[in-house]
Formats: structure tokens, sequence, C-alpha cells
């Protein structure tokens, strides 16, 4: 099943060195894991609801396991601090839903569960 790393990072400066080769070296880092970017600073977006504040990045891997031996590879760890040092954020990794997914029958099981916990019989 399809992950995926989610980031919201706040750049506070316009790019610096570090940033740079951070960029220019991140794409090896996802390579043996089959990573690869969806969505870079998207410079056209909507916030419909909420805040947003900085720019979003989302990088999809094949499953979660990918995902997770390359934000723990050493190729990766080592370029961390050059994005860190200058632009805090918040990273993720998520794990996907599979082919035919319904959000119907998720509703059903957590109402099922909710009754259930609650025990006034209507499960």
């Amino acid at each position: 099943m399809t992950a995926y790393a989610l980031a919201n990072l706040y750049p506070r400066t316009a790019p610096v060195e570090d940033v740079l080769v951070y960029m220019e070296r991140i794409q090896a880092t996802l390579d043996p894991y089959d990573g690869r970017f969806l969505v870079h600073g998207a410079p056209e977006r909507e916030v419909k609801e909420g805040e947003w504040p900085g720019s979003v990045v989302l990088i999809g891997f094949p499953s979660m396991g990918h995902a997770r031996r390359w934000y723990d590879s050493a190729a990766y760890q080592e370029l961390i601090p050059l994005r860190t040092r200058h632009i805090p954020g918040d990273i993720q990794l998520i794990d996907g839903v599979g082919p035919g997914y319904d959000p119907a029958g998720t509703a059903a099981l957590l109402r099922a569960e909710s009754h259930a916990g609650s025990g006034d019989g209507t499960a």
C-alpha cells in the first residue's frame, strides 16, 4: 500500500547554501526506496480551511516500510541538519489507503465501536 512523507515547512529566510545542497542531494537518498516527489512547495495553492503557513512537500513510496527505511537511512540522516538548521517544520510518515477504500465503511466500523463501548446495547 502506498505511503507518504508529508512535510509542512516554515521557511524563515531566502534559501541558503545548506538548503540548496539538501535539495540537490535528496533525490539520491529517495531513489533506493523508490521515493518520488508528488508535491514540492506548490507555488499555487488555496487554503480552504484553517491556517497552513509554510510550504507543503509530499513524497510517495511503495509502502510504509520503504518510507521508514528512507527516513532512517544514513544517507538521509546526514542531510537532515542541512534543512533543519534553517527551515523548521512538521514531518509525518503516513500509510495510504488501499484500492477500493470506502469511507462509509470506516464510518460504520467507528459507529459500531462507539456503540459497543458505550454500553447502550445498540451495537
